[in-house]
């Protein structure tokens, strides 16, 4: 449990500084990589998403053939940091997220996944 609220401490915090660079919020892009990517808009940030993405999946096809596993971790910290600026961008947080993930606690991804189409098709025809 203990690690659980140090997690979400831990995310919970890196939230409110992220938020803090918000242009909104005074973010400064001379001083933050943070604002920088956020003054950028969507584009900025949004690259970045994808180029997190590429190199976790890089880290992880490198540990298949003998390479160092902890890059994959290294990787998705960044992917998971790049992420959060998107979120709060958007007016989200990690908790968000979260409530999401324990919305589908307990329901297989096949049932997920057919829950999702059945919705989305449910939202075309109305």
């Amino acid at each position: 449990m203990s690690f659980v609220t140090s997690s979400a401490d831990s995310l919970a915090e890196l939230a409110r500084v992220i938020e803090s660079r918000l242009p909104k919020n005074g973010g400064d892009p001379q001083a933050s990589y943070v604002a920088r990517l956020l003054h950028k808009g969507p584009d900025g940030f949004l690259k970045k998403i994808g180029e997190e993405a590429t190199e976790v999946v890089m880290a992880a096809k490198d540990a298949d053939h003998g390479g160092d596993k902890s890059k994959i971790v290294y990787e998705v910290a960044d992917l998971w940091f790049h992420s959060m600026i998107a979120l709060a961008h958007y007016g989200l947080t990690p908790a968000d997220v979260i409530a999401e993930l324990d919305r589908r606690s307990g329901t297989s991804g096949i049932e997920e996944k057919a829950l999702r189409k059945m919705q989305l098709r449910e939202e075309g025809t109305a």
